[in-house]
């Protein structure tokens, strides 16, 4: 037998966090920024000491002579890249996890095998974005060779490995100690390698969000057209709740490691800390196809919401992503609902800032003054618990909008546009890809009849999450005024689609009056006279409308039951301040409305 050619070497790992989910949408600009990272990465490696023995799409081995010079060469790309990050504006911010550990390893050719290898790549991949995670081997070379801060990170269960093992971040330009000490313990960590120690540290000190897993789809109909779709529809659900900042999500490696498993579900929560577990299940027959799916919450082990959806599988791929943009909205809705309560069954002191959110959306979305005021000290309260919480800024801004609005709360309008704009400007200055502040923004813009503005940001929110309800039917309300009617309404129809009635909402009332808005811009009078009667409890906007379209078309009844009502509801004598509250651009639109109001 041959002579096995061994040597003790330091192996570095690395690789780019969220590669697969850019390449999905961004695939040209992720590719060329993965190009630029490497060019980066490479020679920084190389003037170390470092030889890359291993390349696969966006990961990266190396092996080097010495730990120290590995280490200086990891903090040295992280810098690098980091600085490369803040300054570029095209395409996404990719950042890179480090694992290194030290070992005896097999040579082979230019190849290099063994356990070392393998410990590198699940230290990198329970590593933090933009950091450098170490074995306690190197760790303990290092420690008095380097100016950096190397920070006990807890003890970890690595995927395929039978020991535990003691972890350590390295950190440039801070003093020992500054990293928060994760608890040594493996109950914490997930066994499968995958989540990393930030998600970690949320199942001991209790996440500020709902953190949630869809599980694989179970395919109860056996053939392979519906195991591609269950599949799809898993990985389009995680992709699609992983942009939404309201939730954490664990990742699809973390999902689809747990089918292979024996581990049960109950266990499965409890190691990555999970308040929800998405579960279901496919079964097709012929070209009909029914998808099954419950939402489960951990703490009181009950499935809070179940559902059928069934589908004739014309186009597999349009009825998965039909079936993901209907999963997503009335997931949405369930897991808000339960956090609410679970958020209500806490003592005050107890309460995160994602809770207080929760309470004054509420209290937001009653459309009432009293709920108004509470819903204001409901966000103060998410800021103060955590400044950086961007939609609590947001939505105070949005509640501040409300009560300017409607009139709940007294002051001069401009101030309060102007405090309202503030509050955005700090949830942007958090988050400026948060795509509710860009909505929000939005709205306020309209307000203030700003509608370029309202315009940009609509289309920022939409861009970042074109399926949200709300965000459609903002950005429509916005381009129907603005003289693009035709893309407008195929937004507010499409919200109307997906969410008919919206939260905090008992009716369809709200989408019927945006709609009716949208056909009145259209100088679709007939539709817009249609719409608008489906309104059950009738508000100004639509009223307005429906019988000024109603005039137009010479069919205008002064004496009809539905005038009547409206006009005794809401004639005050203030036409023009209430017409100015409908946001109408042009003045001769305006005008015309004006002076069929006044004729009245």
């Amino acid at each position: 037998m041959a002579r096995v050619n061994r040597k003790l070497a330091t192996i570095l790992a690395t690789d780019c966090v969220d590669f697969s989910k850019f390449m999905e949408t961004q695939e040209e600009l992720t590719l060329a920024n993965l190009t630029a990272c490497r060019e980066i990465i490479d020679p920084i490696l190389e003037e170390h000491g470092g030889r890359i023995f291993h390349t696969a799409g966006d990961s990266v081995i190396a092996e080097f002579g010495s730990p120290v010079e590995c280490v200086h060469a990891a903090i040295e790309f992280q810098d690098a890249l980091t600085a490369r990050n803040t300054a570029i504006e095209a395409g996404p911010k990719l950042e890179w996890r480090v694992g290194i550990h030290v070992d005896d390893v097999i040579i082979e050719g230019d190849n290099i095998y063994g356990s070392g290898v393998n410990i590198a790549a699940r230290l990198e991949a329970q590593c933090e974005p933009g950091k450098v995670l170490l074995s306690r081997i190197v760790q303990e070379q290092v420690q008095k060779r380097v100016n950096f801060a190397v920070n006990p990170a807890g003890t970890r269960a690595l995927k395929n490995i039978s020991d535990n093992f003691e972890v350590f971040y390295i950190t440039k330009g801070t003093e020992a100690g500054d990293e928060k000490v994760q608890p040594s313990t493996t109950q914490e960590v997930a066994i499968n390698g995958i989540v990393d120690s930030k998600n970690v540290k949320h199942s001991v000190i209790g996440s500020k969000k709902p953190r949630l897993a869809v599980l694989p789809f179970s395919n109860d109909g056996r053939d392979e057209d519906s195991g591609f779709l269950a599949d799809g529809i898993v990985e389009d659900l995680i992709t699609e709740f992983s942009m939404i900042r309201e939730f954490e999500i664990v990742s699809r490696q973390t999902s689809f490691d747990f089918r292979d498993s024996e581990e049960d579900s109950a266990a499965f929560a409890k190691v990555h800390g999970l308040d929800f577990i998405i579960s279901g299940g496919i079964r097709s027959s012929g070209k009909r196809v029914r998808i099954s799916l419950e939402l489960s919450e951990v703490e009181s082990g009950k499935a809070v919401w179940s559902s059928k959806y069934d589908r004739v599988m014309e186009d597999i791929f349009d009825v998965q992503d039909e079936i993901v943009r209907t999963i997503t909205i009335a997931l949405l809705g369930e897991i808000q609902i339960s956090s609410l309560q679970r958020s209500k069954r806490k003592a005050t002191e107890n309460i995160s800032s994602y809770e207080f959110l929760l309470r004054g959306k509420e209290m937001h979305h009653r459309f009432e003054k009293d709920a108004n005021r509470q819903a204001l000290d409901f966000f103060e309260k998410a800021i103060e618990a955590d400044n950086s919480n961007a939609q609590a800024h947001a939505w105070k801004a949005c509640t501040i909008g409300q009560a300017l609005y409607r009139g709940f709360m007294a002051g001069d309008p401009d101030e309060m546009l102007e405090q309202a704009k503030e509050c955005i400007a700090k949830a942007l200055d958090v988050n400026e890809n948060d795509f509710e502040c860009h909505r929000m923004l939005s709205a306020i813009y309209l307000s203030g009849h700003e509608f370029k503005l309202a315009e940009e940001h609509g289309r920022k929110a939409y861009d970042m999450n074109p399926n949200d309800p709300r965000v459609l039917s903002g950005y429509g309300e916005v381009l129907v005024r603005v003289g693009e009617s035709e893309k407008g309404l195929e937004l507010l129809e499409k919200a109307l689609e997906l969410d008919p009635v919206p939260q905090g909402q008992i009716n369809s009332d709200n989408r019927f009056t945006d709609l009716t808005l949208g056909y009145f811009y259209a100088g679709e009078f007939e539709k817009c006279i249609d719409v608008g009667s489906k309104v059950e409890h009738q508000n100004f906007k639509a009223w307005l409308l429906v019988n000024f379209s109603k005039n137009k078309l010479d069919n205008f009844d002064k004496n009809s039951s539905d005038f009547q009502k409206g006009f005794e509801e809401f004639n005050d004598g203030d036409w023009p301040s209430k017409i100015e509250r409908l946001h109408i651009p042009d003045d001769k639109t305006r005008s015309e409305l004006t002076e069929f109001a006044e004729s009245l």
